[in-house]
């Protein structure tokens, strides 16, 4: 009986050691992990390191030199690829706008930026239209051998761009070798995938933005444009014709030159945010060698913060540039001008000289874009006036008399009569000139910006319009001026009208164009 437990005991023991001499085994066969096998990275972060490489260093290499300028037909242009989650072509025709075309689907973009219409070639087209019919031909061409020089300038950017990058990231040859090469493919099956979605039917159903979005109302559906190809050559000569004046036409404007030491006054008004203006504003400073530019309001059109950057061109006009604000103008537009380099805003009377002309001026006190406040009509334009009116007797009786006062509703200008010899304004988007009762003269410029948007509102297009003002720098008065218009989105005519402020016969000086302004076609305002 004695020998039952202990045997029962033996075996619990023998069992005892088997299981540690098992997990003295296990703990041998298992290596500690040691400090060098901690640090190896994961092949997976590895891979993703050299991708975030490859795409980066891709990106670099398209936008340092991944483009090319080429002519197409009668147009300077530029493209370029750009990475893109949909793929596409985009065709940028400043400052008229843009156009999108579902070309392909790929991550890579083509962008076209039409800098400028080639004068010569353009002129030709209008000279010749019987060109125009092998204009696709030509077209054509141009692109095919731009696009083949874009795409050899694209490989070796985006393959120099990713080696670049992964040499400088690894600091070896070889992962900077395999940037490259994974470079390389990435763009051969970007290419791949763009050829195999291409969709030649795209030019057909174009997404216009911009002035260009009243092009298919111009021009006409995009696919009758296939039935009927004689009319659309008739548009595209037209609207050729158009643009290039655009461009073109204020560099061939005659100058008034009576006196060498004359000082030029360009006038503009009621710009609307139109960009091309400041290409035109530019042009005439040029060839006017104007000496200060006044803008009488409606700079913007609802005066929010966003726009302030459309008024940085103002700074490389070659001009000091002296602005009241408009209805259209806000306070921020207003602080934002203050702080720009060589401009000057008049306000609440105060007087300032600029290029030997002392101006004074005051803004607009109605914002009618905020619906928030209801204006206050003509009764807080004249009221405002006689504040303008208070502050030029005070300049005079002063000693320092002001020579131009500067507003942009017309009652607020007509309150300044007798106080100063001339005074300017805007607002109602036509030219028109005045002398008041007491002997000043009102002189109202028209839109600048040819009414903005509101160009593609109305049945006539509104002419763009600015005027050139001669002083005599002795006693500072007016000697002439230059009426200028150019006709609005979808008109040819240009048309520059000299009148003496002695007399009241113009002296017209139309540019070599055939009118296509309708008859009556009635002004433009801005409420």
């Amino acid at each position: 009986m004695a020998r039952a437990p202990l045997a029962a005991l033996n075996h619990m023991l023998d069992r005892t050691v088997q299981r540690r001499h098992r997990t003295r085994t296990r703990t041998r066969a298992t290596p500690r992990a040691t400090p060098e096998l901690a640090a190896r990275p994961r092949p997976w972060l590895h891979a993703l390191g050299l991708t975030l490489v490859v795409l980066a260093g891709a990106w670099l290499g398209l936008l340092i030199v991944g483009n090319v300028r080429a002519p197409v037909g009668p147009m300077n242009t530029t493209m370029a690829l750009r990475p893109s989650l949909t793929g596409g072509t985009k065709i940028n025709i400043s400052p008229l706008g843009a156009l999108s075309l579902d070309s392909h689907v790929a991550p890579v973009r083509l962008d076209v930026n039409v800098d400028q219409l080639d004068p010569l070639r353009s002129q030709a087209l209008v000279d010749h239209p019987e060109r125009i019919s092998g204009l696709q031909d030509e077209v054509a061409h141009d692109v095919e051998h731009g696009t083949l020089d874009l795409a050899l300038r694209s490989c070796v950017a985006v393959v120099s761009g990713a080696t670049a990058l992964g040499l400088a990231v690894y600091r070896r040859p070889r992962p900077a070798l395999a940037a490259g090469g994974l470079a390389l493919a990435l763009l051969a099956a970007s290419g791949a995938s763009a050829y195999a979605t291409w969709n030649p039917k795209s030019v057909l159903e174009p997404r216009f933005s911009g002035l260009l979005s009243s092009a298919p109302s111009v021009v006409g559906n995009a696919r009758s444009i296939v039935t009927e190809f004689d009319v659309y050559q008739q548009e595209l000569a037209r609207l050729v014709t158009n643009v290039t004046k655009l461009y073109d036409v204020t560099s061939t404007l005659p100058a008034y030159q009576p006196d060498p030491s004359t000082i030029r006054v360009l006038h503009v008004s009621d710009i609307h945010l139109n960009p091309a203006s400041w290409k035109i504003i530019a042009s005439l400073v040029k060839q006017y060698r104007v000496d200060v530019i006044v803008d009488s309001g409606d700079t913007m059109d609802h005066g929010t913060a966003a726009e302030n950057g459309f008024l940085d061109p103002i700074e490389d006009l070659g001009a000091p540039y002296v602005w009241v604000r408009g209805n259209h103008d806000s306070k921020n537009t207003q602080h934002y001008l203050e702080r720009m380099k060589n401009v000057h805003v008049l306000d609440d009377g105060r007087a300032q000289t600029v290029a030997g002309l002392r101006f004074a001026g005051t803004g607009d006190p109605q914002f009618t874009p905020d619906r928030s406040a209801v204006p206050g009509g003509n009764a807080s334009e004249e009221l405002a006036g006689d504040r303008l009116a208070s502050a030029l007797r005070d300049q005079r009786d002063a000693g320092t008399p002001v020579d131009v006062a500067v507003a942009h509703e017309p009652s607020a200008a007509r309150e300044t009569d007798g106080e100063v010899p001339l005074v300017l304004c805007g607002h109602l988007h036509h030219q028109d000139t005045e002398t008041l009762k007491y002997g000043t003269r009102l002189r109202m410029e028209g839109s600048t910006g040819g009414s903005g948007l509101r160009a593609v509102e109305r049945q006539y297009p509104a002419p763009i319009e600015a005027s050139i003002l001669y002083f005599d720098r002795d006693n500072r008065r007016l000697q002439a001026w230059d009426a200028i218009k150019l006709g609005g989105l979808g008109l040819t005519t240009a048309e520059v009208s000299r009148h003496l402020a002695d007399e009241n016969h113009p002296e017209t000086s139309p540019a070599p164009t055939a009118s296509t302004t309708p008859p009556g076609t009635p002004s433009h305002r801005s409420p």
